[in-house]
């Protein structure tokens, strides 16, 4: 076996109300001011107020920032550390989705750091800091079932008009992470679909990946893609369905500690351009590319994705290319009984957008070097032809 190194959250509360789990961990690190990270969709669905009330109940000092936006731009991220250096926080939760808990690593981080954030995009070593310095107490409590951002060490930021880009640091894995699966009933279903897709996406890249690839990531992305296979379909057909709902969320942080440690590859590579230039959710934009992208993928390296259909195609069979095309299929299939229509021209994108979507995506070389296969210019646009 060959070594490897693998790092997560330190603290988790699965089935626990979010309110008393959260104060008791902000309470054992002694901080009484907490600044809660979210956005205006969490706190219109009244998930945000129960909690910071409950939170000053218990005697805490707690301020709402809720200017996140989706795939939050640097500007908005330093507003939100402005915000909370003028509270004066001494902790930081993200409650929400991707957005507001990478914006809440940020603000932990940036409240502290001399480094501006300009100069923090990149990827640190595995057992080294590339952010100097501390940072906040960091709580995160996710109301989706798919970013997984709560066990992960990535923050993405919009960077200008149209590029995405990742401070990836072990600073930033969170103190402890709250799963409340009852945060996550009242997702309509097309954010349920399309979160816990991504959560899908997640496993199955971490499973797949060239880079860090080990033992530990392999058996979390296992389950978690088990948990996603049955909670996924429940969860749509009845979205009060709190078994369904905690499969999703435990399969959601299970992949988001797999791609922590072994990470994800050419799917996301290939959905960031779309998300950032055409403003599709990440969830949808992954699913818009999943199909091409793992069949390229499966003419050369099949195996793993037929270890995959071993775990959730009842019929799974044959010769490793002949399992991995059932396991593909069968991702397609669920993507339809979901109700997501992944062609790229139901979002507004032409034939002659793909030439710049396959430019960009070949800037995310942070992701490219982890596929199974090289990805090349020619082989990015010939995958967005067939996802138009």
């Amino acid at each position: 076996m060959s070594a490897f190194s693998f790092q997560t959250v330190p603290s988790f509360k699965f089935g626990e109300p979010a309110a008393e789990a959260l104060a008791a961990m902000v309470s054992s690190f002694g901080a009484q001011r907490l600044m809660i990270v979210s956005d205006p969709g969490v706190v219109a669905a009244g998930l945000v107020d129960p909690i910071a009330a409950a939170l000053k109940g218990l005697g805490l000092t707690v301020s709402v920032y809720d200017d996140v936006e989706a795939d939050p731009p640097e500007t908005k991220v330093l507003a939100a550390v402005d915000a909370a250096k003028q509270f004066g926080a001494e902790a930081i939760v993200g409650l929400g989705g991707g957005s507001p808990m990478d914006t809440a690593k940020l603000v932990a981080l940036l409240c502290r750091a001399v480094q501006p954030l300009s100069e923090m995009y990149g990827v640190a070593q595995v057992d080294r800091a590339r952010v100097p310095g501390g940072r906040l107490p960091l709580f995160q409590v996710p109301t989706t079932a798919g970013t997984g951002s709560e066990v992960t060490p990535i923050a993405i930021v919009t960077v200008g008009a149209e590029i995405k880009l990742g401070v990836v640091d072990p600073i930033l894995y969170a103190d402890g992470a709250i799963l409340d699966p009852s945060l996550t009933v009242g997702l309509p279903p097309h954010v349920t679909a399309h979160t816990g897709i991504d959560a899908m996406v997640h496993a199955i890249e971490a499973f797949t990946s060239k880079m860090r690839k080990n033992p530990l990531s392999d058996g979390l992305a296992r389950q978690a893609l088990t948990l996603l296979a049955s909670g996924l379909p429940a969860a749509m057909h009845d979205g009060f369905n709190l078994r369904a709902r905690g499969d999703m969320l435990l399969g959601a942080m299970l992949a988001g500690q797999a791609f922590a440690n072994a990470p994800v590859a050419a799917v996301h590579a290939l959905a960031y351009p779309i998300g950032a230039l055409f403003h599709v959710p990440h969830g949808l934009s992954n699913t818009q590319v999943l199909g091409p992208v793992l069949r390229f993928n499966a003419e050369t390296h099949p195996a793993l994705y037929a270890e995959l259909a071993d775990l959730i195609v009842s019929d799974s069979r044959g010769s490793d290319a002949h399992r991995a095309g059932q396991f593909i299929d069968y991702m397609e299939r669920l993507t339809a009984d979901c109700g997501v229509n992944p062609q790229l021209r139901d979002v507004g994108i032409s034939h002659n957008d793909l030439p710049k979507l396959a430019e960009d995506a070949m800037k995310q070389t942070r992701l490219l070097q982890n596929n199974l296969r090289e990805m090349t210019y020619e082989a990015a646009l010939e995958i967005y032809s067939q996802a138009l």
